[in-house]
């Protein structure tokens, strides 16, 4: 079965698309990664939805006008890939988070965005959407969702190993060898880096290329040790957040109250700084063995370095290692959950996401014929085995 999946997550730059044409043979499924891309959003509907995220306010007009914009930048990302690759079975959209309700330590919402019935009428395609909310009302926190991936990928890999998603917040699945994975949303990965430059203009591009802002400026201690001791860091895990808490005046905030004058390149060089501390301390807690990185701030070496030079007892690799490439992990990720609710199997790991049990994921919108869906399968997905095409 050959699927389509697509996201933009909480850097929302752009979307990412990953065709896995997936092989269900005794019991053992395989993927096969044959199309890899990402388009970035027009830069004036960033804009638009940089102005409207949290802290904002915003209107239910434009929340409607960004729902159609965003359904139809995807429908065109995914027209392109079938384009280059041909015809799929199935797409899921995650769309684009905007909003994520946690009150009191527990997920209550998720909002979603892109409507997929624009993606439906541009490929003729079923489209899988709005896959978060079912594990939420099972009582988990609807993310991090690629937990159900990282399970399958790093099943018997010695001692203790952990996949680290570096998006717009970093999130990581730990493996250990004797009690169930355990999975969380550990903090800003490049959601206040990217914030910082996108609200001082420090460049066009939204984020820092390489590191080289961050490389050019100096750690402000005073202002890091404030960063370090917001209250989230100490919540049990399982736990998520979002741009709801950390964002652009999050960190005016808290420059604020540590009295400090911080130049714009400190400030990035600080932001970068607290992204590596945030992860080391947490990798260095679990006791991790294998660190297994994935996301856009795997590519930047300040980061990746960073981290190195903090845990140098640590085998930190690409995700690319287990046949997932790092800049598209999250959509294969996406990718498995459909090819998983189109068989009627749960896309989800309960003890990744808090949720009392696994559910089913997803709402899917016909394409231009009957719906038709492969038999049900009734026994769990135990292994996968992926690997991309050169």
């Amino acid at each position: 079965m050959k699927i389509l999946g697509m996201i933009s997550g909480t850097s929302h730059d752009g979307i990412d698309a990953a065709v896995v044409d997936f092989d269900f043979v005794d019991g053992v499924l395989t993927g096969e990664v044959l199309h890899r891309s990402g388009t970035p959003y027009a830069p004036e509907l960033r804009a638009r939805l940089i102005a409207a995220l949290p802290p904002a306010e915003t209107t239910l007009a434009e929340v409607c006008e960004l729902d159609t914009l965003i359904g139809q930048a995807f429908a065109d990302a995914a027209d392109a890939a079938i384009a280059a690759d041909g015809a799929v079975d199935l797409i899921v959209s995650h769309g684009q988070t905007v909003f994520h309700w946690v009150d009191a330590g527990h997920a209550l919402g998720t909002l979603q965005i892109g409507q997929p019935a624009w993606i439906a009428e541009k490929t003729g395609t079923p489209v899988v959407s709005d896959v978060r909310i079912r594990d939420i009302t099972a009582g988990g926190h609807g993310a991090p969702l690629v937990s159900f991936l990282d399970a399958l990928l790093l099943a018997g890999s010695p001692g203790t190993p952990a996949a680290l998603n570096l998006g717009g917040i970093s999130n990581m699945t730990v493996v250990p060898p004797d009690r169930d994975l355990y999975a969380y949303d550990i903090g800003p990965a490049n959601a206040l880096i990217d914030a910082t430059i996108t609200e001082r203009a420090l460049n066009t591009l939204g984020y820092d290329r390489d590191g080289r802002i961050a490389a050019s400026g100096s750690i402000d201690a005073v202002l890091l040790e404030l960063l370090l001791d917001d209250a989230y860091y100490a919540l049990p895990a399982p736990k998520s957040t979002g741009k709801e808490h950390f964002h652009g005046s999050y960190v005016s905030d808290a420059i604020l109250r540590s009295g400090r004058t911080v130049s714009d390149i400190d400030l990035v060089a600080t932001l970068t700084e607290l992204t590596v501390q945030t992860v080391a301390r947490d990798v260095r807690s679990a006791g991790i063995d294998l660190l297994v990185v994935s996301g856009g701030g795997c590519r930047n070496p300040l980061i990746l370095g960073g981290l190195r030079a903090a845990l140098p007892a640590v085998n930190v690799v690409l995700s690319d290692e287990f046949g997932a490439p790092a800049d598209e992990k999250e959509a294969i990720a996406f990718a498995l959950i459909g090819w998983c609710t189109a068989h009627g199997l749960p896309g989800t790991n309960p003890a990744g996401t808090g949720a009392r049990e696994a559910r089913v994921l997803g709402t899917i919108t016909p394409g231009n014929g009957p719906l038709v869906l492969p038999a049900p399968l009734t026994e769990p997905l135990r292994s996968l085995t992926l690997q991309t095409k050169r």
